[in-house]
């Protein structure tokens, strides 16, 4: 006898709380194998394809392609254990059967379960599920529609529990028993907006709620009430009169990596105090050299490689700045190992790859590393792994025609180096004016771990070797 057992959203890591379906790699009725990947998801850190940890025949998928699911959502509903006849998957689809840890099914998942869920995250074992699952058809289900709500029964106010946590019995229109809440993104921005999460009803499976419920609600209490009409009209008026129109124009939702720049600037923006300074520079010597290293044969150096062999020294004479700020601790964070980031403009949106110990590495490695991973970015294959970590990002912007700007930190980090594009100037040069290949360099730096003496220093420093890369020549 099969039993079906339900595959959910797996904890993709590094923090994140939700994906979106991209597609489908296996449709219902298709038999998978152990860890066979079975649908492509985009989280706001990377594409990734999602492997199921059993083995049998789809009887059911959950969400179309474009849908956004929290963690923990059911994806799909595999029967395992059987024959695979057509009339042993009619006899388990339509009727409730056992999930994965209860009853007969064990031995089913003993043999039939990989415990991993995505390839980098994986688990010790399948873990103990009490709820049981019932699937109308074989035809791509739809998660789970919000519980009724009972009518609230008059009691004395209690007292209200902190925002996300399990509350008890509340008079009004609250909700009763624990809020349907996964995601601490979620959690948080209701708790900064004074936002009651029982006094919001849940769009996601079995009512969970997502953050545009929330962002919905907080809006909807951002509106201003209307004004009341005189008592005649008011008796004569349409319900519907009182509705607030929308404003017009296109809505675009900010999710997947558009939704976690936006975050992550928003953020930096909030927690840092943030201080820009510029300088233009005299980037003649420093092309010349990049052209004689090239001439003289081997693999071909970047010009970025060679600002992040700059801007390593740089940081080892300011230190300050390659570290963050623990908030809570209140403390200054220095980091020992440079993990050089740098933007790249994808089809996806901005992303920052990670240079790991770029510290340690030549001018040659960086420029395969800095291809390696644009490429990936371009083809939307980076990893989790290659978006993290970095402790100060390299930012050119010039590759877009731009002289200047005011770089964003990339929190948590402290600084962040700007370069513009290099374009010939009148410049004066050993005394005399001459056209000269000039770039200006913006230097944005976390004003808490240091002052603009040190922010200064770096910026003169980073200056002074793109003017002068003689300085450098024994370590590139």
């Amino acid at each position: 006898m099969a039993q079906v057992l339900e595959f959910k959203l797996p904890d993709l890591g590094e923090g994140l709380t939700e994906a979106e379906i991209v597609r489908w790699l296996v449709g219902v009725g298709d038999v998978v194998a152990i860890d066979q990947p079975v649908v492509e998801v985009e989280t706001a850190k990377a594409m990734v394809e999602v492997p199921c940890p059993y083995g049998g025949v789809v009887t059911a998928r959950y969400g179309e392609e474009g849908t956004e699911l929290p963690v923990g959502a059911p994806l799909l509903t595999v029967a395992v254990g059987g024959t695979g006849a057509p009339e042993e998957l009619a006899e388990a689809a339509p009727g409730t059967a056992p999930t994965a840890g209860e009853g007969a099914a064990e031995s089913a998942v003993s043999s039939e379960y990989s415990g991993n869920v995505l390839v980098g995250y994986g688990t010790a074992g399948p873990a103990a599920r009490r709820r049981r699952v019932r699937h109308e058809s074989h035809a791509v289900a739809k998660a789970p529609a919000p519980a009724a709500q009972a009518p609230p029964a008059p009691a004395a106010q209690a007292p209200v529990a902190p925002v996300g946590s399990a509350p008890v019995a509340a008079s009004g229109t609250g909700r009763e028993g624990p809020v349907p809440v996964i995601s601490p993104l979620v959690r948080k921005l209701a708790r900064d907006r004074g936002l009651d999460l029982r006094e919001v009803r849940g769009s996601g499976p079995e009512g969970l709620i997502l953050r545009a419920d929330v962002e919905s609600a907080l809006a909807a209490l951002d509106r201003p009430a209307a004004a009341p009409a005189p008592a005649p009209a008011r008796a004569a008026a349409p319900a519907a009169s009182s509705a607030v129109v929308a404003p017009a124009g296109e809505r675009v939702p900010l999710r997947g990596v558009r939704g976690a720049v936006a975050d992550k600037l928003s953020r930096s923006r909030t927690e840092i105090p943030d201080a820009t300074c510029w300088v233009d520079a005299d980037a003649t010597e420093l092309m010349a050299a990049r052209t004689a290293m090239n001439a003289a044969g081997g693999p071909k150096i970047s010009l970025l490689a060679l600002l992040a062999r700059i801007c390593v020294h740089a940081l080892a004479r300011f230190p300050e700045l390659n570290s963050t700020v623990d908030t809570a601790a209140r403390e200054i964070v220095r980091l020992p190992d440079v993990h050089l980031g740098f933007a790249a403009q994808t089809p996806r949106g901005l992303v920052v790859p990670v240079v790991k110990d770029a510290g340690t590495r030549t001018a040659e490695s960086l420029t395969a590393e800095f291809a390696r991973l644009t490429e990936a970015a371009r083809e939307s294959a980076l990893t989790p792994a290659d978006l993290t970590g970095g402790t100060f990002t390299l930012n050119n912007y010039g590759v877009f025609g731009v002289d200047g700007s005011t770089p964003i930190i990339n929190h948590p980090e402290a600084a962040m180096l700007g370069v513009g594009r290099i374009i010939p100037k009148p410049w004066v040069h050993h005394g005399e004016l001459a056209v000269r290949q000039v770039v200006q360099l913006s230097f944005t730096f976390d004003h808490r771990v240091c002052d603009g003496g040190t922010a200064g220093g770096f910026l003169r420093y980073v200056a002074d070797c793109v003017e002068q890369p003689a300085v450098l020549l024994r370590t590139l």
